[in-house]
């Protein structure tokens, strides 16, 4: 059987980003409904910034069999774009006078490990991104954007 002339590409599922990137674009919609306002520019910029990110790491994975340039910039998009969501969420953390977790934190080591799992999926997390204590809310997505713009 003769090689394809164009590579193998599109398997964004397998992904590690594109799983980590899933979990942070359905923890951000649940995050900013809970707690900001309906109708609050705050919410469309975050949904939007996680979104982009994930959507991006998609549309890389897809051209990569055809242009590693175009791959790349799109993963340089993907990573923009999930550069700007720590930020909404120190801001969140700080005009409500909660804390962010230091590395030592005892919490921050526990999503350590959690995100050391490789098939950690929304549920592994869910406990902290659904907390009734939003300061752990925030700082679990916080550590997670950490993690997957890293890998990026």
């Amino acid at each position: 059987m003769l090689d394809s002339f164009i590579p193998p590409h599109g398997g964004y599922k397998n992904l590690l980003t594109y799983r980590k990137s899933q979990i942070i674009y359905d923890a951000t919609v649940y995050f900013t409904r809970r707690f900001f306002r309906k109708g609050d520019r705050t919410v469309d910029q975050m949904v939007q910034a996680a979104r982009s990110g994930k959507q991006n790491i998609i549309e890389g994975s897809m051209a990569s069999g055809t242009s590693k340039e175009t791959e790349v910039k799109l993963t340089n998009v993907a990573r923009a774009s999930l550069e700007e969501l720590p930020e909404d969420y120190c801001d969140f953390l700080r005009v409500n006078s909660f804390t962010e977790w230091s590395p030592e934190h005892p919490c921050t080591k526990r999503l350590r490990q959690i995100n050391r799992a490789t098939d950690a999926d929304y549920e592994a997390f869910r406990k902290g991104i659904e907390h009734e204590n939003p300061e752990i809310c925030a700082n679990v997505i916080f550590g997670l954007i950490k993690v997957c713009n890293y890998l990026l």
